[in-house]
């Protein structure tokens, strides 16, 4: 049995300056120590994929980020870690508690199936993994065993803690009070969308500067914006599906001096939309978060999403987004734009019309490729 101290400032050493994740009672000692600890900063997530995408914006600034959850949660994180972070070598820590270990201690029933096949579910993923180190002697080894495969693949790696592997730490500081945010109810129609997702990016294009970083959502948002012209700046997303303001979330918090701009779609922030109150709760003032909305999911043949019947602005604002619109002009967005880089967090629901120029390009680069030249972006 280890100090949670003693793991955390083992890791903090190597660059692991970031944790966020989904509370087990295994991991309760490790929680509120980095609570507590100033010198690193633990993001609370709505989820274990959310969490796990955050510590990989983190990563892409040249930190290093640490995923923390219960095994019941390790399918919540299938996607980004397959999708985003297999895809564009973007290595994460992961701590992965053992919950229904087969022959450890009784367990809920809800975890009878996951404790014995968490590291199958590992393996098959081609995340490397090994138990949590139970002995203070060998943390530096074992994390130093982790981030020379992080840093030799480009991958995550996993550390599978059992019960009893750290001892307990209860909070020494309160939390924060966080005000609940008062949401007035819509007093008008929605607004009738006008324009393209293209025209809508052609804006963000053209107002935002070479040092706001951009990212797109898988489908054609992150095509179309490479169509209309590649920069050294934007990140387009490839899987991941509603992935993209949680990265935006890990990016902000790691980089205050820019303005960091999440172009999401309806079906995607749809998806993963406990991401918002986690954006509400930290509160970067440099995330500005545009939903295109055309109320398909268009990329895989315009089926129609349920967007229509849900006013994400009411719910923005619910989770303690400061500013919020409901747009459906370029002009508007460009004017938006304009603001000071920390002008607040901001939500912009940008209602666009259905269709997307013919025969868009894929980019040319490996998604790899891509990480790397958008990580040293951030790194400049």
């Amino acid at each position: 049995m280890i100090h949670a101290q003693k793991f955390v400032h083992a890791a903090l050493r190597q660059g692991f300056n970031l944790w966020s994740g989904v509370p087990c009672s295994y991991l309760k000692p490790f929680i509120n120590y980095v609570i507590d600890d100033p010198k690193v900063r633990y993001v609370p997530a709505s989820n274990e994929g959310d969490a796990v995408a955050i510590a990989g914006g983190n990563q892409l600034t040249g930190h290093r980020g640490v995923a923390i959850f219960q095994n019941s949660g390790l399918g919540n994180a299938v996607n980004p870690l397959t999708s985003f972070h297999h895809t564009f070598k973007i290595p994460v820590l992961l701590i992965v508690t053992l919950r229904g270990e087969p022959g450890g201690p009784s367990d809920a029933p809800q975890h009878g199936l996951m404790g014995p096949i968490t590291t199958q579910m590992l393996d098959t993923m081609q995340v490397k993994w090994e138990y949590f180190p139970t002995d203070e002697a060998e943390i530096e080894a074992a994390l130093q065993r982790a981030v020379d495969h992080m840093d030799g693949e480009g991958l995550p790696f996993a550390f599978v803690m059992k019960k009893g592997s750290v001892e307990a730490y209860e909070r020494q500081n309160s939390s924060p009070v966080v005000p609940t945010p008062w949401v007035k109810a819509r007093t008008s129609g929605a607004p009738k969308a006008v324009a393209t997702r293209n025209e809508m990016l052609k804006a963000v294009q053209a107002t935002a500067g070479w040092n706001d970083p951009v990212l797109a959502t898988t489908g054609y948002t992150g095509r179309e914006l490479y169509a209309l012209e590649d920069r050294d700046n934007q990140f387009y997303m490839v899987g991941s599906m509603g992935c993209v303001s949680s990265i935006g979330l890990g990016i902000a918090l790691a980089r205050p001096h820019k303005r960091v701009i999440a172009v999401d779609g309806d079906g995607a922030v749809l998806m993963r939309m406990g991401a918002l109150a986690s954006n509400g709760y930290q509160k970067p003032a440099n995330l500005v978060h545009i939903i295109l909305d055309n109320g398909r999911h268009e990329s895989t043949g315009g089926q129609a999403t349920v967007s229509p019947a849900v006013d994400l602005c009411a719910v923005a604002a619910a989770c303690g987004y400061e500013h919020i619109h409901d747009i459906t002009h370029p002009d508007e967005l460009h004017s938006l734009l304009q603001k000071p880089a920390n002008a607040g967090l901001t939500f912009i629901r940008a209602r666009t019309v259905a269709g997307s120029p013919k025969d868009l390009p894929r980019p040319q680069q490996k998604p790899y490729e891509l990480a790397l030249r958008f990580s040293e972006f951030l790194k400049s």
